[in-house]
């Protein structure tokens, strides 16, 4: 098949649903051939299935949790045994714990959210890289969130941590811009994914209020953006994208129309 990636091999962390899943099948259509990493290895599975179906000329799955230092080392010898090489990686794993202040927030949650946000992104850049080398115009993608960008209530360990994504990012465009690797960083806002029901430990209607009265941004849309940003001609590099639902015009400032006109899913939340 065809397509803007055609030949080339990407690499998507978080892949088994929302932005990671709907970044694979975007990517299949365009001929790439994805190597998909996630916990959950059966919705995994359901996802190389769909990119399959949708063109790629190769599209597997294989068991990654980022927070574990083994668990990126035994993904990354996979894609080595599979692939010949990493022209695109989409960091994308990652998750909110919790929406606590700082006084009451929990151990637990902060360590969880550096672990995935944060270090896990940093191992499975640092895993990839010799896997770039010599690879035309190859791009690294990070996924960070508008709570990067700006605090908000309760959210202070995550805001760190997205924030600290930004930093990453900005680091290694330095660190390898003689190496020609292109490095950049997308920072959506509210999206529609299964991240609040993480976020609220599964309490579904606390997930939805997120949503009430206004229509966010969709995976697809986000997936459609991080696509378009790998496909710029080599000696284009998007350093950083800012993507958000014409209903939110910052972290705390969204307007609520009324009821959304799309359904909802219980799932989503402001990244």
């Amino acid at each position: 098949m065809s397509g803007r990636l055609s030949g080339r091999w990407v690499v998507i962390t978080g892949a088994s649903s929302g932005i990671g899943a709907a970044t694979a099948v975007r990517m299949a259509r365009e001929g790439a051939s994805v190597l998909l990493g996630a916990r959950r290895v059966e919705r995994l599975e359901h996802v190389a299935s769909r990119c399959r179906e949708a063109g790629a000329s190769l599209a597997e799955g294989h068991y990654l949790d980022v927070a574990n230092v083994s668990s990126v080392r035994a993904f990354f010898d996979w894609v080595r045994a599979v692939a010949p090489g990493v022209d695109v990686l989409v960091n994308n794993a990652g998750g909110a714990h919790g929406l606590d202040p700082l006084a009451t927030a929990k151990d637990e949650d902060w360590e969880a959210m550096v672990q995935s946000n944060l270090l896990g992104l940093a191992r499975v850049t640092r895993a990839c890289l010799p896997l770039m080398s010599g690879r035309s115009a190859p791009i690294v993608i990070n996924v960070g969130s508008v709570a990067g960008h700006t605090a908000y209530e309760g959210a202070a360990m995550y805001c760190a941590v997205k924030a600290g994504v930004e930093m990453i990012t900005r680091a290694l465009r330095l660190e390898l811009v003689e190496q020609g690797v292109r490095v950049g960083c997308i920072a959506p806002g509210i999206t529609e994914t299964e991240f609040a029901m993480v976020r609220f430990k599964g309490d579904v209607a606390r997930a939805r209020k997120v949503y009430e009265g206004m229509r966010p941004l969709q995976a697809e849309d986000v997936a459609e953006a991080i696509v378009w940003m790998a496909t710029r001609p080599p000696h284009v590099c998007v350093d950083e994208m800012i993507l958000k639902s014409t209903d939110q015009a910052e972290v705390y400032r969204v307007v609520r129309r009324g009821p959304p006109s799309t359904p909802v899913n219980p799932g989503g939340t402001a990244r």
